[in-house]
């Protein structure tokens, strides 16, 4: 199977590509369907894979262990990047457990590590750790005396070495047995590439160096957390591209069913899973890497997500591909079978999301911050000594210093913007907000200038473009119609070639702040004889023109946002043309795609997490309420997590494809889960608005929340775009 090219990898670095490339070649020449079907076949006495040596030739096994300790020194999200390109081949073998061990034993402070860490590092010796499980520590005078068992853990049955649980001192730790020592029973597993087996101790004595110093309970599960939740980002990547591939080419009523609807929304869905469960490995890792104080929490939120991500993903994998998905011949179960088995070692989902919850409630928070490049710095100097006049300016002088200054669209070309790549416009987004500017809320009138800057003639940008920067003017949109709302090319409104102009006469609907616009961007058909993507031409309309008619809609708020707008007759001068006749589907689509970097993806005039955190400190929950808090705060933190890595990506000049439209989608129904969670959580005191009290806000957040799934493009609607985009999959005609 061919690289995954859709998205962003779980690295974004040149260096991380890099090494995806290099393990994914050598999964392609080594780890093929053939290797794993003859470890299938081998699976009850189970051996090193064939492989083995040449894996361990590759130096990943020491990847996050550091220099000090012999290893590479290239941390966890390095061995991150590998483990995803060797999760997409479902790798049997003792890999994954080993590589987890050694870094268990490099986090520790203990000296064993010296003697027993460069034997797993060039895979002479191969190790496996038991999470859970019974077992005693009884102290002697130079070291312990263990007795127990554990199930299920992982790899044991080709470990040289296994780390079990103790408990010493009233603290969770970790004790290395040589596996001659234990006995080590294979079980019935779920995972038949890389089964577990029960291992069992009875009396073994330990010397005291030998105890994991330095590693907590807490740390190990973080570790622990990104190594199978990276593997499981791979498992999610080949079910992905798998599921998309088959859906492509697989034909029935006639036409490939990633045609149908609801098999190309179920791959979006898929592919929007693997880059939520990219981004939050990708977050614990760097965290961990750091050593910031947040990291083990970054885990705690990835351990909320990957696992049931993973699961769901290989499930629908298998749906996708119909009977043959079913059959043992193909591969689809054998990475259900991986994904079920990395879920159930890191535990049940309510302990999972439980600690989120618990953390939350505490009132950690990680907020995402972008780490910028050395180079920012001049910027920041430069930029920051431009504001410093602004910021003392009263509120008038301020917006007209902002607006001719290029500073409210930045990445506009000169003298609308300031021709600002990625990384300048971080730094003023910054800056401005240190300084405590507010920019000019341009609403429509950010679309309608990137428009004109792009396609318009000197005079509109003089007489539209310049005021509007301003804050002088106020647009609205008029593109949606009654039977032309996501298939906005279906639209009818047309405009007539008159003398010196365009007599323009339709409907138009659900267009926002309609009644107190100056200027309207307008899409109409000039020449109905073309395809309807075609003879459609984009103006711009002095709403004060004679002819319109706005009735406001009154919406399920009870306010009136939105409007039915009505165009009878009216001209338009050839001079608000923008860009050429019957090309306005073109203008139309460049501007919404502007370089424009955003730094947020979450839908702030909604319910947000800020709003969550608010409501449920100092709140009793219970279990089902801390339980979706903590799933909610999860899904909350991933979205951020997307919108960082979209940004880091357009920073590095990476083609970030529709990464930016999976963030978008899941921040349009974050706010509708908060405010109803809040709404839930509230009982009868959610269905009536008290002043001050929680409830004001939260009923009014979740009526006014059900919109956010429908403007701009409905979800189903995104979810082909995510399809066909993303993915490759077939539009449907």
């Amino acid at each position: 199977m061919a690289r995954t090219t859709y998205a962003l990898g779980l690295g974004l670095t040149d260096e991380h590509t890099a090494l995806a490339d290099s393990v994914h070649g050598f999964v392609e020449r080594t780890l093929t369907t053939e290797s794993r079907r003859h470890a299938l076949e081998l699976a009850d006495e189970e051996p090193r894979p064939a492989f083995w040596a040449a894996l361990s030739a590759q130096d990943l096994l020491g990847l996050a262990v550091p220099e000090d300790k012999g290893g590479q020194g290239a941390g966890l999200l390095t061995l991150a990047v590998a483990l995803e390109a060797l999760g997409r081949a479902a790798a049997p073998g003792p890999f994954v457990p080993t590589a987890l061990v050694a870094a268990l034993i490099a986090e520790s402070d203990s000296k064993f590590g010296v003697t027993e860490l460069p034997g797993l590092m060039d895979g002479s010796r191969t190790a496996a750790v038991a999470l859970d499980g019974d077992f005693d520590a009884e102290v002697l005078e130079d070291g312990y005396r263990v007795s127990g068992s554990a199930d299920a853990v992982l790899g044991a049955a080709l470990a040289d070495l296994l780390l079990v649980p103790v408990t010493v001192d009233g603290a969770r730790r970790w004790i290395a047995l040589d596996a001659e020592s234990v006995t080590i029973t294979p079980q019935d597993s779920l995972d038949l590439l890389r089964r577990s087996a029960r291992v069992s101790a009875d009396a073994v004595v330990a010397e005291s160096g030998r105890l994991l110093d330095g590693l907590d309970e807490t740390r190990a599960r973080s570790i622990t957390t990104v190594v199978l939740g990276a593997e499981a980002v791979g498992v999610l990547s080949w079910c992905v591209q798998s599921a998309a591939e088959y859906a492509g080419t697989r034909v029935q009523f006639g036409r490939p069913i990633g045609q149908f609807q609801g098999v190309k929304h179920k791959c979006a869905g898929m592919g929007i899973a693997l880059e939520q469960a990219r981004a939050v490995i990708w977050d614990a890792a760097s965290a961990l890497d750091a050593r910031d104080d947040t990291a083990d929490y970054a885990a705690e939120i990835a351990a909320v997500l990957v696992p049931d991500l993973a699961v769901g993903v290989a499930q629908d994998c298998i749906q996708v591909h119909g009977g043959i998905g079913f059959t043992w011949e193909h591969d689809a179960h054998l990475y259900y079978r991986r994904a079920l088995s990395i879920r159930g070692v890191l535990g049940t989902r309510e302990a999972r999301a439980e600690r989120v919850a618990e953390r939350a409630l505490a009132g950690v928070t990680r907020p995402t911050e972008i780490e910028l490049p050395d180079d920012a710095e001049p910027v920041r100097a430069v930029v920051r000594a431009a504001l410093e006049p602004i910021a003392r300016m009263d509120e008038d002088d301020q917006l007209i210093a902002l607006g001719d200054g290029g500073w409210v669209q930045p990445h506009l070309p000169k003298p609308y913007g300031r021709s600002a790549s990625p990384l300048e416009q971080i730094v003023i987004s910054q800056e401005t907000k240190a300084a405590g500017i507010a920019m000019p809320q341009l609403l429509m009138g950010g679309w309608a200038v990137q428009a004109v800057v792009a396609h318009g003639t000197e005079q509109q940008k003089q007489e539209l473009a310049l005021p509007t920067l301003r804050g002088d003017l106020v647009w609205c949109q008029l593109f949606s119609e009654p039977g032309a709302g996501s298939d906005l090319a279906s639209l009818t409104t047309r405009a007539e070639k008159v003398d010196g102009g365009w007599k323009i006469t339709g409907q138009k609907i659900w267009t926002t702040v309609a009644q107190f616009s100056d200027w309207a961007m307008l899409l109409a058909r000039t020449d109905p004889s073309r395809p309807k993507h075609e003879g459609i031409t984009y103006f711009v309309l002095d709403m004060s023109s004679p002819g319109i008619t706005v009735r406001p809609l009154r919406e399920m708020t009870g306010s009136a946002l939105f409007n039915e707008v009505f165009l009878d007759d009216v001209f338009v001068p050839d001079e608000n043309v923008v860009g050429e006749v019957n090309d306005g589907w073109n203008v139309a689509r460049t501007t919404l795609a502007g370089e424009r970097v955003a730094l947020s993806q979450k839908m702030e005039a909604y319910a947000t997490d800020k709003d969550l955190l608010r409501f449920v400190r100092d709140r009793p929950l219970g279990p089902v309420g801390r339980f979706r808090l903590g799933e909610l705060i999860a899904e909350s933190q991933a979205i951020d997590l997307i919108g960082a890595r979209v940004v880091l990506g357009q920073l590095s000049g990476t083609d970030i494809g529709t990464t930016s439209s999976v963030g978008k989608l899941l921040g349009m129904g974050l706010g509708q889960s908060i405010a109803e969670f809040v709404v839930e959580e509230l009982g009868a005191a959610g269905t009536v608005a008290v002043p001050g009290e929680p409830s004001d806000k939260a009923m009014e957040q979740l009526i006014a929340g059900r919109a956010t799934t429908i403007y701009g493009g409905t979800t189903e609607v995104q979810l082909n775009v995510i399809g066909e985009r993303m993915l490759g999959l077939p539009r449907d005609v």
